[in-house]
């Protein structure tokens, strides 16, 4: 399968994974640049694949203007996966809105609650899972495959960007006149939820902005291992 993959360009890979799990293949988005040259080859080429989000309820206003311009252009749905209730409420009643900032357990409990547990709903019944993700990110994407499988979440996954450098990403979304994040021009190279997020300097590394005040993977754990 990665043979055949590494040969084909963005949509031809897209359709052909599409065709080989008729009905089975989703895409998670977080509305980040690498995201949006994917939604564009999908939705352009009318392939048939799931767009699903994850709304954590601490998104960026800059971000929730995307998703209505993304739709707008595209005149497609995208669904939404919202947290557990009953989960939010007690994480906040029991520990405040921001106890991420205390300590990384617990910043894993609240990406937890936010994050990985709607994305196991999301990914419910599908057997491929594409994502945006890049070799050039972080370290700790750097071994990923564009085919492999996610033992967590018992599903392929498929990381057509995987080669992709930043420069053609920017390429693809400027040619074919992508939806954008205004805050990507101010800095904003990873786009996470809003107080977990800050803009980098130009020698800062990419994911620098994510989680900025503690020494970590820079990881959620939605792509662990």
């Amino acid at each position: 399968m990665i043979e055949i993959l590494e040969k084909y360009s963005l949509p031809e890979g897209l359709s052909f994974v599409a065709n080989q799990y008729p009905g089975k293949v989703v895409f998670s988005t977080s509305f980040g640049q690498e995201d949006q040259v994917i939604t564009d080859a999908i939705f352009r080429n009318e392939i048939g694949i799931n767009i699903f989000t994850l709304d954590t309820g601490r998104l960026f206003q800059e971000t929730y203007e995307l998703i209505d311009r993304t739709r707008s252009r595209y005149k497609k749905n995208i669904e939404v996966f919202y947290p557990n209730t009953e989960k939010i409420q007690a994480l906040v009643s029991n520990k405040g809105a921001n106890s991420f900032y205390e300590s990384v357990e617990n910043r894993k409990e609240c990406c937890f609650i936010r994050k990985i547990e709607p994305l196991k709903r999301a990914l419910a019944g599908a057997e491929v899972w594409i994502t945006g993700l890049r070799a050039e990110q972080s370290e700790n994407r750097n071994d990923m495959k564009i085919w492999e499988w996610d033992e967590g979440n018992k599903v392929w996954k498929f990381n057509p960007l995987i080669h992709w450098t930043y420069e053609e990403v920017l390429k693809y979304i400027a040619e074919n006149k992508v939806p954008d994040n205004p805050l990507h021009k101010k800095g904003f190279v990873s786009i996470g939820c809003l107080p977990c997020t800050r803009a980098i300097e130009p020698h800062e590394h990419p994911r620098a902005g994510r989680w900025w005040w503690e020494e970590s993977k820079k990881e959620c754990g939605l792509h662990a291992g």
